[in-house]
């Protein structure tokens, strides 16, 4: 499953050359992510008020081309691996040409709020776990 979403590039995401700021790829990433879990039929407002949360353990983009303002920016979110506990999306941005502008990835672990103590989502949501199974695509991470 591949979810998509679109995005308006607002001038306050944009730098001095009007090009998307850098840091802002990663908030874009966020709302393709929450899209897709949304479009598994979930979202992290219900986990959170259980006390659990979804932290990044690590992020990572590479630049190919700019996104500019005035640009609709087009973004592909998919699950690449999951393994019960730890979770990676991976994402695709395209910049208004239909150009891919940037790729990405994110990793994920769930934790008590509290304690930041793993947790087995597996065992904790087995509703989110066999729908990360049946929507998770091969790894272009090699």
């Amino acid at each position: 499953m591949i979810s998509s979403k679109n995005i308006e590039v607002r001038y306050a995401e944009t730098d001095q050359m009007g090009v998307v700021y850098h840091a802002n790829y990663f908030v874009w990433m966020e709302l393709g992510r929450t899209q897709l879990i949304e479009d598994l039929g979930f979202n992290y407002a219900d986990m959170e008020k259980e006390g659990i949360i979804s932290p990044v353990i690590d992020i990572q983009a590479s630049y190919k081309r700019s996104v500019r303002y005035g640009e609709k920016a087009f973004i592909k979110t998919w699950i690449a691996q999951y393994d019960g506990l730890r979770v990676t999306y991976e994402y695709e941005i395209y910049n208004g040409s239909g150009e891919l502008a940037v790729t990405g990835i994110s990793k994920h672990v769930c934790v008590k709020k509290e304690s930041f103590r793993p947790i087995s989502i597996k065992r904790v949501y087995p509703d989110w776990h066999e729908a990360y199974l049946n929507a998770m695509q091969p790894s272009s991470e090699s």
